[in-house]
């Protein structure tokens, strides 16, 4: 029969048998075997009191006890049986690396790990950015380049349109008409298609010039509203002159178009079909039908306000209109009730009023010109 306190701790047996004997005595202080060991026992384990067997087994009239793997000796034995928590107590490890050093070796086996994966992480980033940086920069110089190229080809461009004659000045942009500002485009003759047949003109224009006389084209002509349309209108006037009036060329000096552009006409340096001393600018359309716009009127400001600047125009020209001189409905009502208003009108051959021309020695003959 045996005797076995608090089983639930596992087994640390001291246990003294003798072969033959009818009774083995549990000692709790003695230690004695006939055969070696591999584990070497401290030899305090059993007068130290952290640390002491967690369960005892008496044995009374019995031979031939197994305890785990049977072994047989001859004499007195002692056989000893210790838990996890009384080798860790003894300071005995059954492994050859003691426990705190696994765990260290595993822990500083995870920190570095962990070190390689930050370390992975911070290169990838640092690579994207780089990429990124890059990127930029490139972009930065081709932005550079493209300003560059651009401004030498505009001063390139610059350079050769200042050997062009242009009577309006620099102010517009490359490759475009030149303009009056504001909008208003001067249509040159080439630009609208003027006709190569037409005689050379013979009769100059003296600056700076005294008069300024308005006129429509009238019979009914709608006021055209598109560079395409007008420059088919004033090919029609051109041919109209030369082959059904015998004229050398086309009336007016210039043309305003209902968008507020300006077509050359006989320009600056020739004199008008109408009168000597004038410069003439004809609203292209019927103004008796039609109203003129703002753009229009606007355009014939910008044009003589140009011509005053450059010297064209006299500084107190005088501004009338062609029913003015002569018996005529041009420039259409519409229009007249509007140039009325302007600064520089001059309400000659009007009530009291001098004759048109007078001060010059013109006479109504003077008018009434077909060159």
């Amino acid at each position: 029969m045996f005797d076995q306190q608090d089983p639930s701790l596992g087994v640390a047996a001291l246990l003294h048998a003798r072969q033959g004997s009818g009774r083995r005595g549990l000692n709790n202080h003695t230690f004695s075997a006939s055969s070696s060991s591999t584990m070497t026992m401290p030899q305090n384990i059993f007068t130290n009191p952290a640390i002491q067997p967690s369960s005892v087994i008496n044995l009374s009239n019995s031979t031939d006890v197994v305890i785990g793997p049977m072994t047989q000796y001859q004499g007195p034995v002692s056989i000893y049986y210790m838990d996890a928590s009384m080798q860790t107590a003894a300071g005995i490890n059954s492994s050859n690396t003691p426990s705190g050093s696994s765990s260290n070796s595993s822990s500083s086996n995870h920190n570095s790990n962990n070190h390689d994966n930050d370390n992975k992480r911070k290169s990838k980033r640092l690579t994207r950015n780089s990429l990124l940086l890059s990127l930029l920069v490139l972009l930065v110089l081709i932005t550079a380049i493209v300003i560059v190229y651009v401004e030498l080809n505009r001063t390139h461009f610059s350079a050769l349109g200042n050997n062009k004659s242009i009577y309006f000045g620099n102010t517009y942009e490359d490759g475009t008409f030149p303009n009056l500002g504001n909008g208003h485009l001067v249509i040159e003759r080439v630009q609208w298609g003027a006709s190569e047949h037409a005689q050379l003109l013979t009769v100059p224009l003296t600056s700076p010039i005294p008069y300024v006389l308005i006129t429509h084209i009238g019979v009914q002509s709608t006021p055209c509203t598109n560079l395409y349309r007008c420059s088919i209108k004033m090919r029609t006037i051109q041919d109209s002159a030369i082959a059904e009036k015998n004229l050398p060329d086309i009336q007016s000096n210039f043309y305003v178009s209902d968008e507020g552009n300006i077509y050359v006409g006989r320009g600056w340096d020739w004199a008008n079909t109408y009168a000597n001393h004038t410069l003439a600018i004809t609203f292209m359309g019927d103004y008796g039908r039609y109203t003129p716009t703002a753009k229009q009127l606007e355009g014939v400001g910008y044009l003589l306000a140009h011509a005053v600047a450059n010297r064209k125009l006299d500084f107190n020209y005088k501004l009338v209109a062609q029913n003015q001189t002569k018996t005529s409905k041009s420039p259409g009502v519409n229009v007249y009730r509007e140039i009325m208003r302007w600064s520089h009108f001059y309400p000659c051959n009007m009530m009291q009023e001098p004759k048109c021309g007078s001060e010059l020695g013109m006479t109504a003959e003077s008018w009434n010109g077909a060159q």
